[in-house]
């Protein structure tokens, strides 16, 4: 068992490009579902909009890279704004309901033959992102033993996690500012802010629209790290990936969605490299009638779901976030 090729496999997922998505994602959900209150099931939906904005734009309209970049966040504000208003008056079950619906129409429209012209159909969509790569500074990838990443994986880590940290400060700001602690008392308790002149609707129309511009970056980061759009990968999956970093982190925390990530990323990974190698082999440390190496690669997911579980359990405000935070009836 070579515990250092788990540990290298596990930082390298936990530092990567994919963590970073759902870190972005999460920041998303953060302020739907951590701030005010709001159950977004389908920021998976926004993800395609923000990737798809950028395609369609470049690759169908031919019009430029940067404008391809504008035209993701306009995709996930009009996304917002269509979700919101027939929504957010009524129940918070109706905005879950109508979230996760909606994410799923997307996912079969942008894939359907019908618009095979306009959204390249179940293929997706390719030749977007060479403005993109023609920026990468670096002329060869980094080795420090543990940790190592190709050309493209450090260039697109250093886009990320800057775009992380940005995101980050920017939440920062907004909720220790007057607008975020009205978003707070939204969560607890909407009717004792309406009760005070506030227009809770507008306030639940914003933070809708804010957390959905950062899952449509989350899409559009997605879009350049894969430089491919591909409907099947934006999936209801994605979305409960992305909450599942969101609760391990602990929502309602400005570094609770990235911290999630990280860890839920090394975990997923260093479980599946530690089956990996427990099943391989002429003589495999797991003997084939307890698990085979095809289960192994499964098997990490009910580890990692169990694990869940059990934080939801014993600590359900996740490993950094605070019980009262999360109280939704805080009387």
């Amino acid at each position: 068992m070579d515990f250092g090729d788990i540990l290298s496999t596990a930082l390298n997922q936990a530092l990567g490009p994919d963590a970073i998505v759902f870190a972005l994602a999460a920041i998303g959900l953060n302020i739907h579902f951590g701030y005010t209150g709001l159950l977004n099931f389908g920021q998976a939906g926004f993800m395609a909009v923000g990737a798809y904005g950028l395609a369609v734009t470049v690759v169908v309209v031919g019009w430029p890279f940067w404008v391809g970049v504008v035209m993701s966040f306009l995709a996930a504000l009009v996304l917002a704004l269509v979700l919101g208003f027939p929504t957010l008056r009524l129940r918070a079950d109706y905005l879950a309901i109508a979230t996760i619906a909606t994410a799923e129409i997307l996912r079969l429209v942008f894939g359907s033959v019908e618009m095979k012209d306009q959204f390249g159909g179940s293929n997706g969509l390719t030749g977007y992102s060479q403005v993109y790569k023609d920026l990468n500074p670096y002329s060869e990838g980094i080795d420090l033993g543990l940790i190592s990443f190709s050309r493209g994986d450090l260039w697109n880590i250093t886009v990320g996690w800057s775009l992380v940290a940005i995101s980050c400060l920017i939440v920062w700001a907004l909720m220790r500012s007057p607008w975020g602690r009205i978003l707070r008392a939204i969560r607890e308790d909407e009717d004792a802010v309406r009760s005070l002149g506030k227009n809770v609707f507008a306030y639940k129309m914003q933070a809708l629209i804010l957390g959905g511009m950062f899952g449509g970056m989350a899409g559009l980061f997605f879009a350049l790290k894969q430089a491919s759009v591909v409907p099947s990968q934006y999936n209801t999956q994605l979305t409960f990936l992305a909450y599942t970093a969101l609760l391990v982190g602990g929502a309602a925390r400005v570094l609770g969605p990235v911290a999630g990530a990280i860890i839920y990323w090394f975990l997923l990974s260093a479980l599946g490299a530690f089956f990996a190698q427990a099943t391989s082999g002429a003589d495999p440390l797991l003997p084939t009638w307890a698990m085979t190496e095809t289960q192994a690669s499964l098997v990490r997911f009910i580890v990692t779901g169990l694990a869940l579980m059990l934080l939801m359990i014993f600590r359900p405000q996740g490993i950094f976030g605070d019980r009262r935070e999360l109280a939704i009836d805080g009387r």
